[in-house]
């Protein structure tokens, strides 16, 4: 009888001892994105970025689903991000190699570095020692202002070389034809951009330093003032004309007087 129970006792254990590792096993990753990426601000993550086509993301693929089944344990989620997907992602976080994973808690973000193994991973959490890591300074992270602006020029990278196979790939240009087309496009656009430039600061400084009125009393002194001077003028003009009639008779009256003598 107490066999028996030995047996059933052992077998129980075997069978907890396996599915507690398949729930290990079981892949708890979560898919972010530009449009969800905020959802790592939030609680301990994990996150991973890597590209299909890189070798080693796909050597790390299975060591990281599997530190994925560990999540629940670990109280965190564990995260991946594509970079061709999200090419906007890349540039906020500024990765310049893959597979590059960061540790973030509750919107502080740092640079994981060690071994890519499980154990690794594991360690990692557990013992703290994100907390030996200088946390990406506030300038540079990924959820400040002009990291948002860094992703948008990254996306518009992507999608003038996109642009750019096109024109050759569909429709035969070459590469040269495709350049000047990109070149032509910059110019215009730069003036137009210019233009609208010149035209908001116009207002802008219209509306911070708008002209000053000139009160009607102003107005009325300066006509008159216009009005005195150009009087003035008039007599001068007048007088310059009388001058030069006496003169003109004075010389008449002269040369008579000679004929006359």
């Amino acid at each position: 009888m107490a066999a028996v129970h030995c047996i059933k006792l052992f077998t129980f254990l075997i069978f907890l001892s396996i599915n507690i590792s398949l729930s290990h096993c079981k892949s708890q990753l979560f898919s972010l994105n530009e449009e969800n990426w905020d959802a790592m601000l939030s609680g301990e993550w994990m996150v991973e970025f890597y590209a299909p086509w890189c070798p080693a993301c796909k050597a790390m693929q299975s060591v990281w689903e599997e530190f994925s089944g560990w999540s629940k344990d670990l109280n965190i989620k564990v995260g991946q991000v594509d970079v061709t997907q999200s090419p906007g992602l890349s540039g906020r976080f500024m990765v310049t190699a893959l597979p590059t994973i960061f540790h973030v808690l509750n919107g502080e973000f740092r640079q994981y570095k060690g071994s890519r193994e499980k154990d690794s991973f594991i360690s990692f959490i557990e013992e703290d020692k994100w907390k030996a890591i200088e946390p990406i300074p506030g300038w540079k992270s990924p959820s400040s202002f002009q990291m948002s602006i860094v992703s948008y020029f990254f996306k518009m990278s992507q999608l003038l070389r996109a642009v750019h196979t096109r024109l050759m790939e569909d429709y035969g240009l070459p590469t040269w034809g495709s350049y000047l087309i990109f070149a032509i496009a910059t110019i215009f656009v730069g003036a137009l951009l210019g233009l609208l430039f010149s035209q908001v600061a116009v207002c802008t400084i219209d509306l911070l330093s708008p002209p000053k009125a000139v009160p009607p009393s102003s107005l009325k002194q300066s006509q008159k003032a216009k009005g005195s001077d150009d009087e003035s003028e008039d007599d001068l003009v007048e007088e310059d004309l009388v001058d030069e009639n006496t003169q003109d008779s004075n010389t008449a009256r002269k040369r008579k007087a000679r004929k006359a003598d």
